[in-house]
Protein backbone atom coordinates (compact mmCIF):
# COMPACT_ATOMS: atom_id res chain seq x y z
CA UNK A 1 0.00 0.00 0.00
CA UNK A 2 2.88 2.66 0.99
CA UNK A 3 4.95 1.84 -2.39
CA UNK A 4 1.32 2.39 -4.19
CA UNK A 5 1.14 5.74 -2.32
CA UNK A 6 4.19 6.68 -3.64
CA UNK A 7 4.31 5.73 -7.10
CA UNK A 8 0.73 7.56 -7.05
CA UNK A 9 2.23 10.72 -6.11
CA UNK A 10 5.52 10.23 -8.05
CA UNK A 11 2.80 9.93 -11.17
CA UNK A 12 0.81 13.38 -10.41
CA UNK A 13 3.99 15.17 -10.17
CA UNK A 14 5.30 13.88 -13.39
CA UNK A 15 1.80 15.01 -15.04
CA UNK A 16 2.40 18.48 -13.51
CA UNK A 17 5.67 19.52 -13.02
CA UNK A 18 8.68 19.60 -15.77
CA UNK A 19 11.99 17.76 -14.36
CA UNK A 20 14.48 15.37 -15.98
CA UNK A 21 13.63 11.98 -15.13
CA UNK A 22 17.00 9.38 -14.67
CA UNK A 23 17.31 6.86 -17.32
CA UNK A 24 18.89 3.29 -16.89
CA UNK A 25 20.57 0.88 -19.27
CA UNK A 26 18.45 -2.48 -19.28
CA UNK A 27 20.08 -5.77 -20.71
CA UNK A 28 18.41 -8.60 -23.44
CA UNK A 29 19.03 -11.55 -24.74
CA UNK A 30 17.45 -12.10 -27.77
CA UNK A 31 17.64 -15.53 -30.02
CA UNK A 32 19.63 -15.39 -32.90
CA UNK A 33 21.08 -12.21 -31.48
CA UNK A 34 22.49 -12.46 -28.31
CA UNK A 35 22.80 -9.63 -25.67
CA UNK A 36 20.47 -5.73 -26.92
CA UNK A 37 21.35 -3.00 -24.41
CA UNK A 38 18.17 -0.22 -24.58
CA UNK A 39 18.03 2.79 -22.46
CA UNK A 40 14.68 2.77 -20.53
CA UNK A 41 13.56 6.34 -18.85
CA UNK A 42 12.39 5.97 -15.33
CA UNK A 43 9.68 8.80 -15.80
CA UNK A 44 6.83 7.46 -13.80
CA UNK A 45 4.14 7.75 -16.57
CA UNK A 46 5.83 5.75 -19.01
CA UNK A 47 6.35 1.65 -19.02
CA UNK A 48 9.21 0.03 -19.16
CA UNK A 49 10.41 -0.72 -23.30
CA UNK A 50 11.59 -4.49 -23.82
CA UNK A 51 13.16 -5.83 -27.08
CA UNK A 52 12.07 -8.64 -28.43
CA UNK A 53 12.59 -11.03 -30.92
CA UNK A 54 8.99 -11.32 -32.31
CA UNK A 55 9.55 -7.66 -32.86
CA UNK A 56 12.73 -7.72 -34.98
CA UNK A 57 11.48 -10.39 -37.22
CA UNK A 58 8.33 -8.66 -37.56
CA UNK A 59 10.34 -6.24 -38.96
CA UNK A 60 12.68 -8.58 -40.82
CA UNK A 61 9.45 -9.00 -42.81
CA UNK A 62 10.28 -5.59 -45.01
CA UNK A 63 13.93 -5.10 -44.12
CA UNK A 64 16.89 -6.61 -45.10
CA UNK A 65 20.85 -6.14 -43.82
CA UNK A 66 21.92 -3.02 -45.14
CA UNK A 67 18.98 -1.87 -45.96
CA UNK A 68 17.48 2.29 -44.96
CA UNK A 69 14.84 2.72 -42.53
CA UNK A 70 13.45 6.07 -41.11
CA UNK A 71 11.51 6.40 -37.83
CA UNK A 72 9.30 9.42 -37.17
CA UNK A 73 8.29 9.90 -34.10
CA UNK A 74 10.72 7.83 -32.63
CA UNK A 75 10.24 9.07 -29.02
CA UNK A 76 13.04 6.96 -26.85
CA UNK A 77 14.15 4.65 -29.63
CA UNK A 78 12.37 1.83 -28.73
CA UNK A 79 11.20 0.50 -32.11
CA UNK A 80 13.97 2.68 -33.60
CA UNK A 81 16.79 0.17 -32.45
CA UNK A 82 14.49 -3.38 -33.20
CA UNK A 83 14.37 -1.48 -37.22
CA UNK A 84 18.27 -0.99 -36.54
CA UNK A 85 18.39 -4.39 -35.65
CA UNK A 86 16.94 -5.55 -38.42
CA UNK A 87 19.26 -3.43 -41.40
CA UNK A 88 22.13 -4.82 -38.94
CA UNK A 89 24.94 -2.98 -38.79
CA UNK A 90 25.57 -2.45 -42.69
CA UNK A 91 22.23 -0.61 -43.13
CA UNK A 92 21.16 2.76 -41.32
CA UNK A 93 18.01 3.19 -39.31
CA UNK A 94 17.54 6.83 -38.89
CA UNK A 95 15.13 8.19 -36.27
CA UNK A 96 13.72 11.94 -35.90
CA UNK A 97 12.03 13.24 -32.67
CA UNK A 98 11.72 17.14 -31.76
CA UNK A 99 11.15 16.41 -28.14
CA UNK A 100 14.46 17.28 -26.69
CA UNK A 101 13.29 15.32 -23.27
CA UNK A 102 13.22 12.07 -25.47
CA UNK A 103 15.39 13.13 -28.18
CA UNK A 104 18.41 12.89 -25.54
CA UNK A 105 17.33 9.02 -24.65
CA UNK A 106 16.92 8.62 -28.59
CA UNK A 107 20.53 9.26 -29.15
CA UNK A 108 21.94 7.23 -26.15
CA UNK A 109 20.12 3.89 -27.85
CA UNK A 110 21.34 5.32 -31.16
CA UNK A 111 25.28 4.92 -29.71
CA UNK A 112 24.73 1.11 -28.30
CA UNK A 113 24.81 -2.29 -29.72
CA UNK A 114 27.60 -1.02 -32.22
CA UNK A 115 28.14 -4.68 -33.39
CA UNK A 116 24.12 -5.04 -34.65
CA UNK A 117 23.17 -1.79 -35.15
CA UNK A 118 23.90 1.66 -37.06
CA UNK A 119 21.43 4.31 -35.87
CA UNK A 120 21.40 7.94 -36.32
CA UNK A 121 19.39 10.50 -34.19
CA UNK A 122 18.29 13.70 -35.55
CA UNK A 123 16.46 15.89 -33.00
CA UNK A 124 14.15 17.57 -36.12
CA UNK A 125 10.30 17.11 -36.75
CA UNK A 126 9.18 16.73 -40.41
CA UNK A 127 7.50 19.52 -41.91
CA UNK A 128 6.94 20.33 -45.85
CA UNK A 129 9.62 22.84 -45.67
CA UNK A 130 11.64 23.62 -43.45
CA UNK A 131 10.23 25.47 -40.49
CA UNK A 132 9.87 26.42 -36.66
CA UNK A 133 7.04 25.23 -34.82
CA UNK A 134 5.86 25.34 -31.07
CA UNK A 135 5.94 22.11 -29.01
CA UNK A 136 3.17 21.13 -26.54
CA UNK A 137 2.40 18.17 -24.34
CA UNK A 138 -0.74 16.66 -22.08
CA UNK A 139 1.39 16.16 -19.37
CA UNK A 140 4.39 17.82 -17.53
CA UNK A 141 7.26 15.19 -18.13
CA UNK A 142 6.50 15.74 -22.08
CA UNK A 143 6.18 11.87 -23.18
CA UNK A 144 3.90 13.00 -25.75
CA UNK A 145 3.26 15.85 -27.70
CA UNK A 146 3.25 17.38 -31.19
CA UNK A 147 4.03 20.17 -33.39
CA UNK A 148 2.06 23.36 -34.21
CA UNK A 149 2.76 26.73 -36.46
CA UNK A 150 0.29 28.20 -33.60
CA UNK A 151 0.91 28.10 -29.60
CA UNK A 152 -2.40 27.34 -28.73
CA UNK A 153 -3.09 23.84 -30.21
CA UNK A 154 -4.38 20.36 -29.35
CA UNK A 155 -1.29 18.82 -28.29
CA UNK A 156 -1.66 20.01 -24.47
CA UNK A 157 -1.15 23.23 -22.32
CA UNK A 158 2.45 22.42 -21.23
CA UNK A 159 4.75 23.98 -24.01
CA UNK A 160 8.60 23.95 -24.24
CA UNK A 161 10.21 27.36 -23.76
CA UNK A 162 11.64 27.33 -27.18
CA UNK A 163 10.63 26.16 -30.68
CA UNK A 164 11.65 23.35 -32.45
CA UNK A 165 13.01 22.56 -35.64
CA UNK A 166 11.40 20.74 -39.03
CA UNK A 167 12.59 19.22 -41.92
CA UNK A 168 11.12 18.47 -45.64
CA UNK A 169 12.61 14.72 -45.47
CA UNK A 170 13.37 14.21 -49.23
CA UNK A 171 15.70 17.58 -49.05
CA UNK A 172 16.67 16.47 -45.69
CA UNK A 173 17.89 13.36 -47.06
CA UNK A 174 19.46 14.70 -50.23
CA UNK A 175 21.50 16.63 -48.41
CA UNK A 176 22.47 14.78 -45.66
CA UNK A 177 22.41 11.36 -46.24
CA UNK A 178 23.34 11.06 -50.46
CA UNK A 179 22.45 7.45 -51.86
CA UNK A 180 20.27 6.83 -48.61
CA UNK A 181 16.89 7.32 -50.75
CA UNK A 182 17.92 4.45 -53.07
CA UNK A 183 18.33 1.77 -49.92
CA UNK A 184 15.31 3.24 -48.14
CA UNK A 185 12.74 0.57 -47.76
CA UNK A 186 10.80 1.13 -44.83
CA UNK A 187 9.00 4.60 -43.28
CA UNK A 188 7.43 4.30 -39.82
CA UNK A 189 4.94 6.99 -38.46
CA UNK A 190 3.59 7.58 -34.83
CA UNK A 191 3.19 11.54 -34.34
CA UNK A 192 0.61 11.60 -32.02
CA UNK A 193 -2.42 11.97 -34.26
CA UNK A 194 -0.29 14.07 -37.18
CA UNK A 195 0.68 10.97 -39.04
CA UNK A 196 -1.58 12.23 -42.13
CA UNK A 197 0.11 15.49 -42.50
CA UNK A 198 3.16 13.42 -42.19
CA UNK A 199 2.00 11.15 -45.18
CA UNK A 200 1.17 14.40 -47.39
CA UNK A 201 4.73 16.23 -46.81
CA UNK A 202 6.66 13.57 -47.75
CA UNK A 203 4.47 12.10 -50.38
CA UNK A 204 6.77 12.90 -53.45
CA UNK A 205 9.41 10.82 -51.91
CA UNK A 206 6.71 7.55 -51.21
CA UNK A 207 5.29 8.31 -54.70
CA UNK A 208 8.63 7.99 -56.31
CA UNK A 209 10.15 5.14 -54.03
CA UNK A 210 7.11 3.08 -52.70
CA UNK A 211 9.31 2.56 -49.26
CA UNK A 212 6.81 0.21 -46.79
CA UNK A 213 4.88 2.61 -44.72
CA UNK A 214 4.04 1.76 -41.00
CA UNK A 215 1.50 4.24 -39.66
CA UNK A 216 -1.11 4.70 -36.74
CA UNK A 217 -4.42 5.48 -36.96
CA UNK A 218 -4.96 7.88 -34.14
CA UNK A 219 -8.55 7.18 -32.27
CA UNK A 220 -8.81 10.95 -31.15
CA UNK A 221 -8.93 11.71 -35.07
CA UNK A 222 -12.79 12.29 -36.78
CA UNK A 223 -14.09 9.96 -39.55
CA UNK A 224 -13.22 12.59 -41.80
CA UNK A 225 -9.45 13.05 -41.32
CA UNK A 226 -9.21 8.60 -40.83
CA UNK A 227 -10.83 8.32 -44.61
CA UNK A 228 -8.19 11.28 -45.99
CA UNK A 229 -5.56 9.17 -44.12
CA UNK A 230 -6.69 6.09 -46.33
CA UNK A 231 -7.04 8.13 -49.55
CA UNK A 232 -3.85 9.86 -49.46
CA UNK A 233 -1.67 6.47 -49.65
CA UNK A 234 -4.56 4.68 -51.80
CA UNK A 235 -3.53 7.59 -53.99
CA UNK A 236 -0.01 6.90 -53.57
CA UNK A 237 -0.18 3.26 -54.69
CA UNK A 238 -0.22 1.68 -51.55
CA UNK A 239 -2.29 -1.07 -50.31
CA UNK A 240 -3.29 -0.75 -46.28
CA UNK A 241 -3.05 -3.45 -44.07
CA UNK A 242 -4.44 -3.70 -40.09
CA UNK A 243 -1.81 -4.82 -37.62
CA UNK A 244 -3.10 -6.47 -34.18
CA UNK A 245 0.80 -6.21 -32.43
CA UNK A 246 4.37 -5.50 -34.06
CA UNK A 247 5.07 -9.17 -33.48
CA UNK A 248 5.59 -11.97 -36.68
CA UNK A 249 2.86 -13.83 -35.49
CA UNK A 250 0.52 -10.87 -35.38
CA UNK A 251 -3.26 -10.77 -36.89
CA UNK A 252 -3.11 -9.17 -40.34
CA UNK A 253 -6.27 -7.87 -41.66
CA UNK A 254 -6.45 -6.37 -45.30
CA UNK A 255 -7.89 -2.45 -45.53
CA UNK A 256 -10.33 -2.68 -48.21
CA UNK A 257 -12.07 0.71 -48.17
CA UNK A 258 -12.13 3.99 -46.48
CA UNK A 259 -14.76 2.61 -44.42
CA UNK A 260 -13.06 0.08 -42.83
CA UNK A 261 -10.48 2.40 -40.82
CA UNK A 262 -13.16 2.53 -38.59
CA UNK A 263 -13.38 -0.59 -37.38
CA UNK A 264 -10.44 0.00 -34.77
CA UNK A 265 -10.64 3.04 -32.27
CA UNK A 266 -6.72 3.28 -32.42
CA UNK A 267 -5.05 1.25 -34.22
CA UNK A 268 -1.16 0.66 -36.53
CA UNK A 269 -1.31 -0.04 -39.64
CA UNK A 270 1.02 -1.01 -42.39
CA UNK A 271 1.37 -0.07 -46.02
CA UNK A 272 2.87 -1.93 -49.27
CA UNK A 273 3.45 -0.96 -52.72
CA UNK A 274 0.54 -2.01 -55.27
CA UNK A 275 2.14 -4.57 -57.75
CA UNK A 276 1.90 -2.13 -60.50
CA UNK A 277 3.71 0.62 -58.53
CA UNK A 278 6.45 -2.01 -57.02
CA UNK A 279 7.52 -3.24 -60.65
CA UNK A 280 8.12 0.41 -61.50
CA UNK A 281 10.75 0.42 -58.70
Amino acid sequence: MFRYLINSFKRKLARRVTQKHPTRVDHFELAGLGQVDFTNWENPLVEKKEMAAETVAFFKQFLHDGDGAIDIGANIGHMTVQMALATGKTGLTLGFDPNPYVYDILAENALLNPNKTAIKAHNLAISDEDNEFFYNSSEASFNNGGISLTSDNRHGKFALSHKVKGVNLEAFLEREYPGFIDKLKLIKIDTEGYDKEIIKSISDLLFKHHPVVITECFGKNSPEEKFEQFQVLKGLGYSLFYISDFTIDAEVVPILKQEDMLNWKHFDFYCTADQSQAARR
